[in-house]
């Protein structure tokens, strides 16, 4: 048993303080949770804007909102939230 599910059986909630596109769309937020028992992640406006400018994974999404007129904060928190709903998808389990 690996140390995190270990603090998992204990009671301890294991939060990533991260979200990444990336971190969605390889499986490795899934992995996360079902390998080393995290159970939720917080973000901010800072991680976001770091993982949009040195990631080409939010290119096609910035590219199609912005032909649709969208920019700046409209455009910066409808990513986020694609974001944040794939993520929740993810944790529903644990919080249902």
């Amino acid at each position: 048993m690996n140390v995190t599910t270990r603090l998992h059986e204990l009671g301890q909630s294991l939060w990533l303080d991260n979200i990444t596109r990336d971190l969605l769309s390889s499986g490795t937020l899934q992995r996360y949770c079902t390998d080393f028992s995290v159970t939720g992640l917080t973000s901010n406006p800072t991680i976001f804007d770091e993982a949009i400018k040195n990631s080409t994974a939010y290119d096609e999404a910035l590219h199609r909102k912005a032909r649709e007129g969208k920019a700046g904060e409209q455009l910066f928190f409808e990513l986020a939230l694609e974001d944040l709903t794939q993520a929740a998808a993810l944790f529903w389990p644990v919080h249902e």
